[in-house]
């Protein structure tokens, strides 16, 4: 199958558009791969940074306990307070008060 001189016209400028728009089409591929990668960087970065925050907040407020509670057996009396309240919290307000022996 040979080809004209007047195909050939017509053929050449087809075949270079379609590879400007298959070149087009792989760029756009990969700058949505090159995003999606950033995203995916930048949400990890900032859920490291999250947690190391909420880290340096439990150690913050455990070294204020420490300074407020001065001395160890302070500390102790503290723990013990703090047990009684947690205990206090989880007692239900009538489930388990009362118990029926009849019947």
């Amino acid at each position: 199958m040979s080809l004209k001189g007047v195909e050939l016209q017509i053929a050449i400028p087809k075949t270079v558009d379609a590879g400007k728009l298959a070149e087009q089409h792989q760029q756009h591929v990969v700058q949505q791969q090159y995003y999606a990668n950033e995203a995916l960087k930048k949400e990890t970065e900032k859920k490291q940074l999250t947690v190391n925050d909420t880290e340096k907040i439990s150690i913050v407020s455990e070294e204020k306990d420490r300074k407020g509670n001065k001395g160890g057996n302070s500390n102790h009396h503290y723990q013990k307070k703090r047990k009684r309240k947690e205990a206090q919290e989880l007692k239900h307000p009538y489930k388990g008060n009362f118990i029926d022996y009849s019947g």
